[in-house]
């Protein structure tokens, strides 16, 4: 049995989707931010499948992302699992939170972002207060069989975040699917540091594509959204998607046809209503397409103290 939990956020995004999910273990997969609203939905919608809060015996996490990782906190007797990444910010990590600002400054700098946007480093950090604190007791990683559910394997699906998850049934031949498949919208594959200061940037628009061709790969008939209704044609919607991410690429490409350019430079011509709005966003999306392009060998990527400058290849 899948039961889905539709629950409010105070984000752009909207509602964001928990299932419920009962096994051997009585599961709840994501938990909404840490929101009264979002935690009366989610009491209810419990209830509705005929529990309570204190019945849920393992929270299994999709990602850190504040609208699925918040009320952690409401199953004090419950087993935590997810992702080793969500860590170190359910535990607020401190060494780790001073490494994500020294990150994005060195981020921003290198795209040559001018000094008065530079205080963005603060809207970076996700917003604490939304997100659960009750530690991991057990991490997650790709093959897992989910604990309680001898037919769901857990998939490692980065992209979108550095902790993403997806988990499939082969018998059934449904995927709970977080982020990384919604009906009507692609997902923003965001830039995060790693977990390990010494690591590079992880290429998050590779990562989000390989996850992508992963799941098509699989004889998925429906997927169980983290935002909006449940999604079919999965092998159909995932080539469209590759493709339509690969022209996006190739207008990035088109706009240095006249000299090198900076990454803020073409955040700017891409997004020119929304870029100073949703500065962290839409640094994301262009990063991604640059790292497609130099993964595809088709522009040249050079520094100075200008920061990172961008060439399309000879």
């Amino acid at each position: 049995m899948i039961h889905k939990i539709i629950i409010p956020t105070p984000f752009a995004v909207g509602d964001v989707n928990a299932y419920l999910v009962k096994g051997d273990a009585l599961t709840l997969i994501d938990a909404g931010p840490k929101t009264k609203e979002a935690l009366i939905a989610l009491t209810y919608g419990i209830k509705e499948a005929g529990f309570e809060l204190n019945d849920i015996e393992q929270v299994v996490l999709t990602h850190h992302h504040p609208d699925h990782a918040g009320w952690t906190d409401a199953f004090e007797q419950a087993t935590i699992l997810g992702h080793e990444y969500n860590q170190v910010w359910m535990t607020r990590d401190e060494e780790f939170l001073q490494f994500h600002d020294r990150f994005y400054l060195k981020c921003l700098i290198e795209e040559g972002v001018p000094e008065e946007y530079l205080n963005w480093i603060e809207k970076m950090r996700r917003p604490l207060s939304l997100l659960g604190s009750r530690p991991l007791d057990t991490y997650l990683n790709e093959g897992d069989i989910l604990p309680g559910h001898p037919d769901i394997q857990v998939l490692e699906t980065l992209g979108h975040a550095q902790s993403h998850l997806a988990f499939w049934s082969e018998t059934s031949k449904v995927l709970i699917g977080g982020d990384l498949i919604l009906e009507m919208i692609s997902s923003n594959p965001l830039i995060e540091p790693p977990l390990d200061p010494n690591k590079e940037r992880p290429k998050s628009m590779l990562q989000y594509n390989a996850s992508l061709k992963k799941i098509q790969q699989l004889p998925i008939e429906k997927v169980y959204s983290g935002h909006g209704n449940e999604v079919y044609n999965i092998q159909d919607l995932v080539t469209s998607r590759l493709e339509k991410q690969k022209e996006r690429a190739l207008k990035v490409l088109d706009m240095m046809n006249d000299g090198e350019k900076t990454i803020f430079e073409l955040t700017k011509q891409l997004f020119p209503k929304v870029y100073e709005k949703e500065l962290g966003l839409t640094l994301s999306e262009t990063i991604g397409q640059i790292d497609y392009l130099v993964d595809e060998k088709l522009i040249t990527v050079k520094r100075n103290e200008k920061g990172i400058l961008l060439y399309e290849q000879s």
